[in-house]
């Protein structure tokens, strides 16, 4: 697994509010953000969004009893063999699966393994967001 970050995600619990508030900061959605359901943020190499809490707790594999932080991370790459063995290398390591590779509903392919502390990471391909070289997602 390459070091680095593609994709935070940052549950919230009113988008409009969160929205605002980026918005104020000077953020500005991609087009690729879906309209009351997630937002995206191109953050010069890597991918912030924001999306519902209870949805992203749900996706990640988590019980949210309020003390979760409502992140999730994501490290995309290039081919769905590659999430499967970076799940496996995790699995390996002391990790535990959470959700196995699978096609997704967007098109893409992915798994999620949560870190010895609970932390998840989905493990992703998506076709809509090409790897350069440097393994940054860009945002069509």
């Amino acid at each position: 697994m390459e070091q680095r970050i593609s994709l935070v995600t940052l549950g919230v619990s009113d988008l409009d509010r969160a929205l605002s508030f980026y918005r104020q900061l000077g953020w500005r959605e991609h087009p690729s953000s879906v309209e009351g359901d997630v937002a995206f943020f191109d953050a010069g190499g890597m991918v912030v969004a924001l999306w519902a809490r209870d949805e992203l707790a749900a996706d990640s594999m988590v019980v949210d009893p309020g003390g979760w932080g409502g992140v999730a991370l994501a490290h995309n790459v290039r081919t769905a063999d590659e999430v499967d063995a970076i799940l496996e290398a995790a699995v390996a390591a002391g990790a535990h699966l959470g959700r196995a590779g699978a096609p997704t509903s967007w098109g893409g392919y992915s798994g999620v393994f949560l870190d010895p502390e609970g932390h998840p990471w989905e493990i992703a391909v998506n076709p809509d967001w090409p790897l350069d070289d440097a393994g940054r997602p860009h945002l069509r």
